[in-house]
């Protein structure tokens, strides 16, 4: 006991005295932290990939959902990007050729709006969802990222589908459920690897039915006269905080001024005591943030449209957005998406007034009209519903093209999930996000036979599904 007081008394009684602070060696002790002013996103730790190797995919009719479409065209895949992109005779044959003569290459197709990985196969209770934390009508922290299962066998048909990335959403119970996360739709050990590099996160709000069917016997709101003032006086709240945040960096940095020049008097400004929700809908202010908004009446787009305008926000896409047409030249020129099915109408009331020209509709009023699925089965057929919403759309007189109908399920998408800057679209410079089509995209039979995530080949046609979970009934 003696020898290890002994011992405790030299490392104690040798080490350095602390130096006084002065001007000169005085340190900032909030200078590692992350500032406070910001709602600190999830940082992503992806394993390391090898790169991408070269592929000329050569002799396809290539959609680009930019206009053009290029006959006998050849697309350069190389290092993750469209290194070029024209006709074949104007593409040197070099390595890693593919003559994919009549087959359709498109762009991959983006889901705005699915839970897979947050509600998981195989569907056993409470052990696999996490899509909604229905605990307080309230939760902007909370965060998709948080529940992606990217083992969930359900992203491998996905991905058979032509779907190369997604944005995943907390559900719809709550006013304000969480954050969302954009995902590149392929296995991986953990939601860093399959994070989508650069995507914004996305807030998943919701009105109507479902947060009052759940809530109005959890202290409510429970009538849509009740879910609007909720909303404000919690974006209320968010602005005050916001503001007392900006005043405290304001004294802060005027403290450290003074510090820098030797001023020792004054002593330095309290922090703003760090609310994690209020971190969420402050940065939403400052439109760091997309929001996406569960809604289907026409007059609840309109009540949370006005919402958002008077308090400062910006509204991305509304989803489903089933009566999207009866507001469809106020929603042109608000710019706000309309994420929505091709033809699913009256599985509830606030549903009843859907049609499946919708889509359409919007379209031809200036809108971004966007095919999402909702659906582990529909995002396997994501192409066939823009095809069946086109088919409605040119019944009832609205002149599509091919390339308009393509853009509802890739660059519209991109748009909305803030990544058309990367993808969604085939241009030189953009990410590798590729799919190879056996017939054209938007036929019944066409079926995806190659598909290419920034590069890697994430799916071939007859290739076996590789999740965790299904390796081990494999043969």
């Amino acid at each position: 006991m003696l020898r290890r007081c002994l011992i405790l008394f030299v490392l104690v009684g040798c080490h350095p005295a602390s130096k006084p602070t002065t001007p000169e060696t005085w340190t900032d002790p909030e200078a590692s932290l992350p500032p406070s002013t910001r709602a600190t996103p999830r940082r992503f730790m992806p394993l390391p990939r090898p790169a991408a190797p070269r592929v000329v995919l050569r002799h396809a009719t290539i959609l680009t959902a930019t206009g053009q479409t290029i006959e006998d065209g050849a697309i350069v895949l190389a290092d993750g990007k469209i290194e070029a992109i024209g006709r074949s005779a104007d593409v040197p044959a070099g390595q890693g050729d593919l003559d994919v003569r009549g087959k359709f290459v498109t762009p991959g197709i983006i889901d705005t709006h699915s839970h897979l990985g947050v509600y998981s196969a195989p569907e056993t209770g409470n052990a696999n969802q996490d899509g909604n934390e229905m605990t307080n009508i309230f939760t902007p922290s909370a965060d998709a990222a948080a529940g992606y299962n990217p083992q969930d066998p359900q992203i491998g048909r996905a991905v058979a589908g032509g779907v190369t990335a997604a944005q995943i959403l907390p559900g719809s119970g709550n006013l304000i459920g969480g954050t969302s996360v954009v995902v590149e739709m392929r296995l991986g050990v953990s939601v860093d690897d399959v994070a989508f590099p650069g995507a914004p996160r996305g807030l998943k709000m919701a009105c109507g039915e479902n947060p009052k069917r759940v809530y109005a016997e959890k202290g409510g709101p429970m009538s849509r006269m009740g879910l609007y003032p909720a909303l404000r006086a919690r974006y209320e709240k968010a602005r005050e905080y916001a503001g007392k945040l900006r005043d405290y960096q304001a004294q802060r940095a005027a403290w450290l001024e003074k510090r820098k020049h030797g001023g020792k008097s004054e002593t330095a400004p309290t922090p703003v005591t760090r609310d994690d929700d209020l971190e969420v809908l402050a940065a939403v202010l400052r439109g760091e943030i997309l929001v996406h908004v569960h809604c289907y009446r026409a007059g609840e787009h309109l009540e949370m449209m006005s919402l958002a305008d008077d308090l400062g926000f910006k509204i991305r896409s509304f989803h489903h957005s089933l009566e999207a047409y009866k507001i469809r030249d106020r929603l042109a020129a608000k710019q706000i998406a309309v994420s929505t099915w091709a033809d699913w109408w009256g599985f509830k009331l606030e549903a009843w007034d859907g049609i499946p020209e919708n889509a359409a509709l919007v379209h031809e009023a200036g809108g971004r009209a966007i095919i999402h699925s909702d659906s582990a089965l529909g995002i396997q057929k994501l192409n066939q519903e823009a095809a069946k919403a086109m088919a409605a759309g040119r019944a009832a007189g609205v002149k599509l093209s091919d390339d308009d109908v393509l853009r509802w399920i890739t660059a519209n998408p991109a748009w909305a999930l803030g990544i058309d800057g990367q993808t969604g679209t085939l241009e030189k410079g953009k990410r590798a996000d590729v799919v190879v089509w056996s017939g054209h995209p938007l036929s019944v039979y066409a079926r995806a036979e190659r598909v290419y995530i920034a590069g890697h080949e994430a799916y071939r046609l007859g290739a076996r599904p590789a999740s965790d979970f299904e390796l081990g009934n494999a043969p």
